[in-house]
């Protein structure tokens, strides 16, 4: 933990620069992009646009298609400034998330200052994503956090004083808090707190599509609050309890009834087990399909990785899936699932699914459990990495931890280096090093896109049994079936009797052709 100095303002004003200054004077009169003044022993947050979000010109390639989705979903985007929200602070559990301008706060605890400022750049993006401006934000070294308001005393004023000079209306920060530690930071800087799973609970609630994803995310919301929930005032008076009700007389209304904070957690955890039932519900649909592909020894690849990967573009130019793209996090959360061929004519499944983040919530990786079976039932994983990013070593550390939380490990991995256009060739280089199995791509202008369909042709599972049999030619649709299954077929000769075909095949399909089995 680092002494910290003097950061009165006459101290500052010694110690800045006149660009400083005017930065400063900008900031608070709003005539530019907020700033950040940075403190040689203490940094604080980040300059311009967020670095997690990528800075390439063009968004799209032509293999992204009309992007109909994007186009709807930016229609109906917040727009900063308004807001119907109430300005009481204590009633933020029972209102919806929104936000508009916030401060970031952030501890410095382990690694080195290039992590924190990487933690704190990634939620700038977070934010940004779920559509706020983000103003200023702050960084503090200390050994923990303090137990009753995350940040220190000293800090936490100063975070007030920020507030108050941006105009912000929240605060995020970069941790999980727990319910004290954010009563604690509320009552000091008056204004809404939010931490980092909330924020990221946010953008999913926004992004969530399909019905079995709404389920999911309002599973991991409902968790998340059911221990935070606290009342005031009337939520804490009790209902007349007993057979009479609310009489006020008679047998059974002399005990305590529920409060109606005790209502509000009964009726969070009927809602909890109605959702998890239904999403049990849309398991087997999920299952069948799989039993299909598995029936049919259909190979199965699942794209995965960091959010702000590439992954949705990939898909894309692999299949021409017309899935949407956007430069932010979490932009695509519904599994798509496309069927790929390899370029010999061996038919195989991409699978696209939700990107990863540092600090996972505990209660999107349960929730989100069952999507995430695509990958731990894959055949090959496709880890897409931005290798752009400041720290992409972070960023593969942190994927592997869910895989392994999902027990999707022992399953082969081709480390997919995308954004290379966008990239230093040094940490390229560096990355290939470290990761033998490796391909260097860019979905945007196609490099490496044939070596990477080479290497996924070389992986997945091929049809393991040499046949070589005589079909009479009233029995075409076998014939058909060796054409349109994953069948390799080595030769294939027109004979009087029948034809006369040479193939690789998997052994289901040989147990069908036993009975044409011919040694020439």
């Amino acid at each position: 933990m680092t002494t910290q100095k003097n950061t009165g303002p006459d101290s500052d004003a010694q110690d800045m620069s006149p660009e400083e200054i005017q930065a400063v004077i900008d900031r608070i009169l709003s005539k530019d992009a907020p700033a950040i003044v940075q403190d040689r022993d203490e940094p604080r947050g980040v300059f311009g646009k967020a670095q997690a979000i990528s800075r390439l010109d063009e968004e799209h390639s032509i293999y992204d298609g009309d992007q109909v989705d994007l186009a709807e979903r930016r229609a109906l985007g917040r727009t900063a400034g308004l807001s119907t929200e109430l300005e009481d602070v204590t009633e933020v559990e029972y209102r919806q998330l929104r936000l508009e301008r916030v401060v970031l706060a952030g501890l410095w605890t382990e690694g080195t200052l290039a992590d924190a400022e990487n933690s704190l750049r990634e939620l700038a993006a977070l934010a940004e994503t779920a559509g706020s401006e983000v103003l200023d934000g702050i960084v503090q070294r200390r050994m923990k956090p303090d137990p009753g308001t995350f940040l220190g005393s000293g800090k936490a004023i100063e975070l007030k004083d920020i507030v108050m000079s941006t105009g912000a209306d929240t605060v995020v920060v970069d941790a999980e808090l727990a319910p004290s530690q954010r009563r604690g930071l509320e009552d000091i800087v008056k204004v809404k707190v939010v931490d980092r799973t909330t924020l990221i609970l946010d953008i999913f609630a926004q992004h969530a599509k399909s019905r079995e994803g709404k389920a999911q995310v309002e599973l991991a919301q409902l968790e998340y609050l059911l221990p935070r929930l606290r009342g005031w005032g009337d939520s804490m008076s009790r209902q007349a309890g007993g057979q009479v009700g609310g009489a006020g007389a008679g047998m059974g209304s002399r005990g305590p009834g529920e409060t109606k904070i005790e209502l509000d957690r009964r009726r969070i955890r009927t809602r909890m087990a109605k959702l998890r039932r239904e999403i049990a519900a849309m398991k087997p649909s999920r299952e069948t399909k799989r039993a299909n592909r598995r029936r049919n020894a259909v190979p199965s690849v699942a794209i995965a990785g960091y959010t702000n990967a590439g992954k949705s573009s990939l898909l894309n130019r692999l299949t021409d899936a017309g899935v949407l793209v956007e430069n932010a996090l979490f932009a695509t959360l519904d599994p798509t699932v496309r069927k790929a061929q390899t370029p010999d004519g061996i038919g195989y499944t991409l699978s696209d699914t939700v990107g990863f983040v540092r600090s996972m919530p505990t209660q999107l990786v349960e929730a989100f459990r069952s999507t995430l079976e695509e990958v731990a039932d894959a055949d090959l994983i496709l880890h897409v990495v931005d290798v752009s990013h400041p720290d992409p070593e972070g960023q593969i550390a942190a994927v592997r931890t869910v895989f392994s939380e999902v027990d999707a490990r022992k399953i082969p991995e081709i480390i997919v280096l995308n954004k290379a256009d966008a990239a230093d060739p040094f940490v390229v280089e560096r990355l290939k090093q470290k990761e033998p199995r490796h391909v260097v791509v860019s979905t945007r202008t196609g490099q490496g896109i044939a070596e990477l369909l080479g290497a996924i042709s070389e992986a997945i599972p091929r049809p393991g049994v040499r046949l070589e049999v005589l079909i009479p030619y009233n029995r075409g649709e076998l014939i058909n079936k060796l054409h349109n299954t994953d069948a390799e077929i080595l030769s294939l000769e027109h004979e009087e009797e029948g034809t006369r075909v040479v193939a690789m095949v998997h052994e289901n399909l040989a147990a069908e052709l036993e009975s044409f089995v011919s040694n020439g």
